[in-house]
């Protein structure tokens, strides 16, 4: 079809210059015709391409981004305004998001820094979780997907490829193929499986991956021979083209191009958690590499992947649900060995019998904390000395399937500081003690309890203080009853 002219009035709104020409769609900036129906945002219109050249994905992208774009909300997609008739002229009216695609960071002469980079993948991996907490996965992500705001935060754009666990899957049905941008689809993408959210944490990788190196991980194949080979490879490890790359950040890049879904961050609120706090990254040989894997295991994965059969994972949501962030926090000061010990009971049972789960403790200290015992104690030392008693409380919950990680914040306002790392790290349950002082003041002034109860974004946890029978008998000098 012909490009819409400057000027031209269509359902209500008035069609403005083409801003991008694309293999798939043309989209126009647009306004509404009438004055007074301002929606308070600028906005697009994106008309699907439909020449007898184009093919028929372009019309069930179409019609997918439809159906999902409406189902969406949040931050981090853009507002959907409209649709037009499919047998007339189908369009979609969104909202214009103003800023930058990753391809801006891709096109610049120098490379970005690794802070650059961290951030950028932090900003993915939050846009990311939101989408999967919709039960959407995107299937499509690559730089020109991924916009970023002035303010630092990622708007997701595309959803024609995506998948809606709680909508036909109208590619899987009527293509029979996969689909997608080669050079950041994942493996199991290759073989046909759709709707695994960890293929969007794949698809972060490779993009980390490219604005670290200014490489492609796996290239950009053209043959599905090409495309199967990243079920089996390793990329070359990024420390090859920048050595002086941290171990750390290669360790978290890497994991998220694993071959196996099941290997990979198990969710994108995972991966963010790791890129915000590098200290608590467990580098491996892979995060120390600096040359490629031998081709023998090469050709030992190679046998595997011949037999090898993917299976789509659970809905999105439950997949994020069965691999929380489990925040635990615990006091450093006046807390009895019954509050202790009950809050390490609560957070095992938090974590369960789910592998892949991940435990935070954080204790937060003031200011009037950090000021030094005596003379010979820095500021760091205490800090140190918490962060070492945080450690040692937290021994026993370090069990296998579950990564455990300890925090020591600075803060005079304890609850907010609280609320800001659960937000921050997009935390799934926080378990704190319950007060048991101030009982009667509790109408009129909350405690931090309460104040975290109210705020959090999350699920919280009040635990009361208890010991077993036999541990109380003890502490208080008696024999207990036979």
């Amino acid at each position: 079809m012909k490009l819409l002219e400057s000027g031209t009035e269509l359902d209500g709104f008035v069609v403005g210059e083409c801003i991008h020409y694309g293999s798939m769609a043309h989209i126009y900036r647009v306004a509404y015709a009438q004055s007074g129906s301002d929606p308070g945002f600028p906005m697009v219109m994106k008309v699907p391409r439909m020449t007898a050249g184009d093919g028929a994905e372009n019309i069930v992208s179409f019609e997918v981004e439809h159906q999902i774009l409406q189902a969406l909300s949040g931050p981090h997609v853009p507002r959907f305004v409209a649709a037009g008739d499919l047998e007339r002229l189908p369009y979609l009216v969104m909202e214009y998001v103003p800023g930058h695609t990753l391809e801006h960071w891709l096109e610049r002469r120098e490379r970005p820094t690794a802070d650059e980079v961290v951030k950028l993948g932090v900003a993915m991996a939050h846009a990311v979780h939101s989408l999967h907490q919709q039960n959407t996965v995107h299937l499509d992500l690559k730089p020109a997907n991924v916009l970023v705001r002035e303010d630092g935060r990622v708007v997701l754009l595309d959803f024609g490829l995506s998948c809606h666990a709680h909508f036909p899957d109208l590619l899987a049905e009527q293509l029979r193929r996969a689909v997608g941008s080669p050079a950041w689809m994942a493996p199991e993408q290759v073989v046909g499986v759709r709707g695994d959210p960890r293929s969007d944490i794949f698809a972060i990788g490779v993009m980390l991956y490219q604005l670290l190196t200014g490489e492609l991980p796996f290239g950009a194949p053209v043959t599905a021979g090409g495309l199967r080979q990243r079920l089996w490879m390793d990329p070359t490890p990024p420390r090859h083209y920048r050595p002086l790359l941290p171990p750390w950040l290669q360790e978290v890049v890497l994991r998220c191009l694993e071959p196996e879904a099941a290997q990979r961050y198990p969710s994108a609120a995972h991966l963010a958690f790791d890129l915000q706090n590098p200290q608590q990254v467990r580098v491996s040989a892979r995060g120390e590499r600096t040359h490629g894997t031998p081709v023998w295991t090469h050709f030992k994965r190679w046998l595997r992947a011949a037999g090898m059969h993917y299976q789509p994972s659970p809905l999105p949501e439950r997949q994020i649900a069965e691999v929380p962030i489990v925040m635990v926090a615990v006091p450093h000061k006046d807390a009895s060995d019954a509050t202790l010990y009950s809050l390490r009971q609560a957070a095992a049972r938090s974590l369960g019998t789910r592998p892949g789960a991940r435990l935070t403790c954080v204790t937060v200290i003031s200011s009037g904390d950090t000021s030094s015992v005596n003379e010979d104690e820095s500021e760091t030392s205490v800090h140190r000395r918490y962060l070492a008693q945080l450690r040692q409380w937290a021994q026993p919950l370090e069990l296998p399937g579950h990564q455990t990680s300890c925090h020591v914040l600075e803060a005079n306002d304890v609850a907010q500081a609280l609320v800001d790392y659960a937000a921050g790290n997009r935390v799934s349950v926080i378990v704190m003690g319950a007060a048991t002082h101030g009982l009667k003041t509790q109408r009129f002034v909350a405690t931090v309890p309460i104040k975290v109860a109210m705020d959090a974004p999350c699920t919280v946890i009040l635990v009361k203080q208890s010991l077993p029978f036999e541990m109380l008998a003890a502490s208080a000098g008696t024999d207990p009853p036979e």
